[in-house]
């Protein structure tokens, strides 16, 4: 542990009152970490606040032991976990993380220092796997972290520069002044994802800036292969159309252009397997005088083409990204991890685009559709 710093003060020469927020559910052996963690840091000058859905586990004693404060609540998604505890704090800076991280001990005092500015509405950072993860969870994260092919994951953003304008900060490893957060009415309410997307926009839009410092960095653990990493991508497509749908200003075209990935695969395994067993792969195409395209030729040899390309700019992307665990290992599967993923976002897309169809603007609205269980 290093020195142990200075409390921040406010202009009129008063320390800034402030706090970690993290809500959980069921998750006591993974929150104990960060909570052991976070009784480490090298600025101590903060309080613990815990906003606990109802566990069925023994969170509230791990609370206990570190000292962090424990506050239960009925919320059935993030947002409304957040919300009930941030109505009840009188803080003035709030950090926010999650209960499967692994904070470095100095990401308390990296964060805050930045609020000696009074531009700085918000300040966040990236985050990676763990060096502890398994390989799958680094596959994962490499794949998140690929250039070209995840344009719109903020996971892994290291932009150049010790401080510099960004427009969303993953709720992982963000924090805000507690006066910005009362302005926008703090979380959307309901708000099943993306709804650290959301209130950034909301900041923004009343004339707040957000900030990364690309350095500090914050380990959280990725979900393992297959069927947790599927349906947390089925999540992240689902929850971020129709968070567009409600905030029009957070969309990117590569969100929606997604949606039409698995139709594309499947047309073009069609094309292949057309072109294959109707002649379009065979030697006399390739010997052929007049050397005449056919449609079977073009079928097999135009996807093929496309498909070995994908494989190609994937291996390239994950080559050059960010994650630290880049690997000849987690490289060389970056195509499938990649893949699976923009598969499973896929479908999550085309699901909101289905929902919204049918009830508009109350898409997304209501029970938490991670991987963790909300209770009532």
């Amino acid at each position: 542990m290093g020195d142990i710093v200075e409390p921040l003060l406010k202009e009129d020469g008063e320390a800034y009152k402030a706090a970690v927020l993290i809500p959980t559910i069921n998750n006591a052996e993974e929150l104990s970490i960060v909570l052991e963690r976070l009784s480490k840091q090298t600025y101590p000058h903060f309080e613990v606040v815990i906003s606990d859905s109802k566990s069925k586990d023994n969170t509230k004693e791990i609370c206990e032991k570190y000292g962090a404060t424990w506050i239960e609540d009925s919320s059935n998604n993030r947002a409304d976990a957040c919300n009930f505890a941030l109505k009840q704090m009188d803080h003035d800076l709030v950090l926010f993380t999650d209960d499967d991280t692994v904070p470095p001990l100095d990401w308390v005092e990296k964060l805050i220092r930045w609020f000696k500015d009074p531009e700085v509405g918000a300040v966040g950072g990236p985050n990676f796997a763990p060096d502890d993860d398994s390989f799958g969870a680094k596959c994962a994260d490499v794949a998140f972290c690929t250039k070209f092919m995840t344009a719109g994951t903020r996971y892994g953003a290291q932009p150049k520069g010790e401080l510099v304008r960004i427009s969303h900060n993953p709720g992982v490893n963000c924090a805000h002044r507690m006066a910005n957060l009362r302005e926008v009415g703090f979380f959307e309410e309901g708000c099943i994802g993306a709804e650290d997307v959301v209130l950034d926009a909301k900041i923004q839009r009343k004339g707040h800036k957000l900030f990364i410092d690309p350095s500090n960095v914050m380990p959280h653990r990725r979900r393992v292969p297959f069927k947790p990493y599927m349906k947390q991508m089925r999540n992240y497509g689902y929850t971020r159309m129709v968070a567009n749908k409600r905030w029009p200003e957070i969309s990117r075209w590569s969100h929606t252009a997604i949606g039409f990935f698995p139709p594309l695969v499947i047309f073009s395994i069609i094309g292949l397997v057309y072109g294959l067993f109707s002649g379009g792969a065979a030697d006399e195409y390739w010997l052929s005088v007049s050397g005449e395209w056919t449609l079977p030729r073009l079928a097999f040899h135009g996807l093929g083409g496309l498909m070995l390309f994908y494989v190609a700019l994937c291996w390239l992307g994950a080559a050059i990204g960010t994650s630290p665990h880049r690997s000849i290992g987690t490289v060389f599967l970056a195509p499938l991890f990649v893949f699976l993923a923009q598969w499973a976002y896929g479908q999550g897309v085309i699901k909101a685009w289905r929902e919204i169809r049918q009830t508009g603007g109350k898409a997304g609205v209501g029970n938490q559709i991670d991987d963790r269980i909300r209770t009532v």
